[in-house]
């Protein structure tokens, strides 16, 4: 891989035009100092200063195939030489290949795809169809969560993000999911938190009333809230409760999908299939915008003589279809989801709790594929996170501390409240995982100084 030449003068004229004319999300605008990107290829992107960067966080875990990979640039290219857009209300062959692509890799029957422009639309639509399918209203979610910021998405989110959002007339209800070393049941075991989590879902469940409950939706693997890889049988209980009730299942597989736990959707690892299934990120890996919902016939069957009343300009845009086309087809013939189960099994995971050894700052490793969290504490014994909830400025030092650290060492982080997360592309080589651990192993001396 070859860097371009540095050139200082036009990174600073694209920071300047930047901090004038574009408006950032989830930021205070004048506190932010955005990096000014060159370019970008595989695992690593790179600035005006000939600054090279390990890209550990995938940008917004949704490079699974990395940058500028040849096949899908190629897609993008050659489709816009046929033909740019098209209403959605045509058929058109990229879109219709990139929806049968998707469906044969969708678990059980969900073989109907609504195309949305991402993650956040495609929450929006599959509430829309529930609580339509069911004429019901409440949504029940979980608190560690995120499902995009739109208004009804937002609402469903439980971290931080909503609370400047919600309106509270959304009809959402929040619950706790399991999480192990964070139980809210006081669970000894995963046996436990399974069985307690459970249980606290059926007790909402029955003080909302079960006949007001439309939807009950949850990212098959949380990823921004802590990467909370589900205990053996939650998933299938909260199927069983679903069935039980005629409460429609919809699994967030935004972030976790094609590729990133090692398996093309998450759910497969468990073998439980959800009513509809929302998908984004890894489908084109983010090269054009693109998102949707995969729907099951039964959901389907109701929209079968019923409009369905929603719609999007940019549904199945032929330039995002043709980049899923590609991408899908290039996973395959590169066996990529296989190779981000093996790294993870192989270089990551052992790699992460081979850090946890050295560093006491290191709370719990957890994960699989290219999915992967380090909980970071202030002290093992009492689990007291790095850094507060929702932390900002002096109180998030430690964390700025690492990033910086990391920054520092040609690692781009990715780090949320007290954790540090390592999702890197699902092509990323052992070599380059190895680099990126050996970056991360120096980093984290920074902030072993905040252990008592």
């Amino acid at each position: 891989m070859s860097i371009p030449t540095a050139d200082p003068a036009a990174g600073q004229a694209v920071k300047a035009a930047d901090r004038a004319h574009v408006f950032h999300s989830w930021s205070a605008q004048a506190l932010i100092d955005p990096l000014a990107v060159a370019g970008a290829e595989g695992s690593y992107f790179w600035d005006y200063e000939g600054n090279r960067y390990l890209d550990f966080s995938s940008q917004l875990v949704n490079t699974n195939i990395g940058h500028q990979h040849p096949k899908v640039v190629a897609a993008i290219q050659e489709q816009a030489g046929k033909l740019c857009t098209l209403a959605p209300g045509f058929a058109v062959e990229a879109r219709s290949e990139a929806a049968r692509l998707i469906a044969e890799r969708t678990p059980g029957d969900l073989d109907k795809i609504f195309f949305t422009n991402g993650g956040a639309e495609a929450t929006e639509n599959a509430i829309r169809m529930a609580r339509l399918h069911t004429g019901r209203q409440k949504v029940l979610s979980t608190y560690r969560s995120y499902h995009g910021a739109t208004a009804n998405a937002i609402a469903l989110t439980g971290d931080p993000r909503r609370w400047a959002n919600e309106t509270g007339t959304s009809g959402v209800v929040h619950f706790w999911g399991p999480h192990p070393y964070r139980s809210a049941f006081h669970a000894e075991n995963e046996a436990q938190e399974c069985e307690r989590a459970l249980a606290h879902l059926e007790q909402v469940i029955a003080f909302e009333g079960p006949q007001t409950v439309a939807a009950i939706i949850l990212e098959t693997v949380v990823g921004t809230a802590g990467i909370l890889v589900p205990p053996p049988g939650y998933l299938a209980g909260v199927r069983e409760i679903c069935d039980r009730y005629g409460i429609v299942f919809v699994l967030d597989e935004v972030m976790a999908g094609f590729g990133r736990t090692g398996a093309w959707f998450a759910a497969d690892h468990w073998g439980v299939t959800p009513d509809l299934l929302t998908f984004a990120k890894g489908v084109n890996s983010g090269y054009v915008p693109l998102g949707g919902v995969a729907i099951n016939a039964e959901i389907a069957a109701t929209f079968a003589e019923r409009p369905f009343p929603g719609g999007l300009t940019y549904s199945g845009h032929p330039l995002a279809c043709a980049s899923a086309v590609a991408t899908l087809t290039a996973m395959a013939e590169e066996g990529i989801v296989e190779h981000a189960r093996e790294i993870g099994e192989t270089v990551l995971g052992p790699g992460l709790r081979a850090l946890a050894e050295r560093h006491p700052v290191i709370g719990d490793v957890r994960g699989m594929g290219v999915f992967w969290a380090l909980d970071l504490v202030r002290d093992r014994a009492t689990r007291e996170p790095l850094v507060p909830y929702n932390a900002t400025g002096a109180a998030n030092a430690p964390m700025a501390e690492l990033a910086a650290a990391c920054k520092k060492r040609g690692l781009w982080p990715f780090t949320n409240m007290n954790r540090f997360h390592v999702v890197p592309p699902c092509t990323i080589s052992v070599a380059e995982a190895e680099e990126g651990l050996a970056a991360l192993d120096e980093a984290l001396t920074v902030v072993d100084a905040h252990v008592r």
